[in-house]
């Protein structure tokens, strides 16, 4: 039985445009809210073991506390152009120099302030094959934010019967310019964000990360084996913040890009976390190369989201599938991946993530 899906008219824009929101319910429980303000994933609601359903995502009801507070401006949100840091918030490409945003000084971030997370997209529901969900679609002019080329983008959400929920981005450009899309998703499978995430377990299966500057600009592959980086077998998020790792003590946490192995451009999984408390799973599995962990260093009670969870630093955790940050200025970083992050005309760029939901037995 294919979910349910139901559109609502969630606010205006400061420039007159109507934005919506959409709702599917699948036949397990899962809920899931979607909106057209940055083609933006807004709430999910999972049962826990014994089948009650809860918030598990950092979100807020209103469209202006997306508009107006800047710790909610990439909450579940699509980001691009080029998701995470590009260095300086420059890049040259066929000898052509580019000079973006440096929204997180020194450096860009997440296709900048005017990026793919604070624009509307056109949603539109779609049905067959057991399967329901929202396909969203933007232009992006050439020179928006900086970058060149004109981006035609789709992101498709896809929930399934069975309560997978899919999501892949499509674009296409005609000029050379650089593309890396993820979802921005802030996860607690506990309470949704009114409470911390540090006792989550998380299984990462990567054998190096990279470390970074104090900019959070990668400077070298490190293996994770004998660090606190090391999530190959399953342990508490918290574990190892507040220790005496330097990478770690420079940011608070994690805000880290992982090397994912064995990758050929084929869906694998790439992370696994589980709230003990709850009994609530969650699979993330990608056709990346690499996933960005972010321990939610930066949040500072800011908000006041879903149920009135005021979320404070660590109330959630990142797991974004990217290329690797700052991979246009550092040849090396492109290059642990498969394909190139510069897309050109007449190529195609696909990416997809999957969030496979579950509950663990006592």
């Amino acid at each position: 039985m294919p979910p349910d899906l139901e559109t609502r008219r969630w606010g205006t824009l400061p420039g007159g445009q109507e934005v919506r929101l959409f709702v599917l319910h699948a036949p397990n429980g899962l809920s899931v809210t979607l909106g057209e303000y940055g083609a933006r994933l807004l709430r999910v609601q999972v049962p826990d073991r014994h089948g009650v359903p809860g918030d598990v995502l950092l979100g807020h009801p209103e469209l202006s506390a997306y508009l107006e507070q800047e710790d909610a401006l990439y909450f579940g949100a699509t980001v691009g152009r080029v998701a995470n840091r590009i260095a300086r918030g420059r890049f040259t490409l066929d000898d052509a120099a580019y000079r973006l945003a440096v929204n997180n000084p020194p450096n860009h971030l997440h296709g900048g302030p005017g990026g793919f997370h604070a624009v509307r997209w056109v949603g539109e529901p779609f049905s067959g094959n057991g399967e329901r969900g929202v396909q969203f679609r933007r232009t992006s002019p050439d020179g928006e934010e900086g970058y060149p080329g004109t981006l035609e983008v789709t992101a498709r959400y896809t929930l399934s019967g069975g309560g997978w929920l899919t999501l892949d981005c499509w674009a296409e450009t005609d000029a050379p310019t650089p593309v890396s899309l993820t979802n921005h998703a802030y996860w607690n499978l506990a309470d949704g964000g009114a409470g911390s995430v540090l006792g989550h377990t998380l299984t990462l299966p990567a054998d190096q990360f990279l470390a970074v500057d104090d900019t959070a600009i990668p400077t070298a592959a490190t293996e994770v084996a004998g660090t606190a980086f090391d999530f190959r077998t399953a342990k508490p998020l918290g574990q190892d913040i507040g220790g005496s790792d330097p990478q770690l003590r420079q940011a608070g946490g994690y805000d880290h890009h992982f090397v994912l192995p064995d990758h050929a451009g084929e869906l694998r999984r790439a992370a696994t976390l589980s709230d003990p408390g709850s009994g609530r799973q969650l699979e993330f599995w990608t056709s990346e190369a690499g996933v960005q962990l972010y321990s939610g260093n930066f949040l500072g009670g800011g908000v006041v989201g879903w149920n009135g969870a005021r979320y404070g630093q660590h109330s959630a955790v990142c797991l974004e599938t990217q290329q690797a940050p700052d991979a246009v200025n550092q040849p090396w970083l492109d290059g642990l991946d498969t394909g190139s992050l510069i897309l050109r005309p007449g190529q195609q760029y696909h990416t997809r993530i999957q969030w496979r939901f579950s509950a663990l037995p006592e």
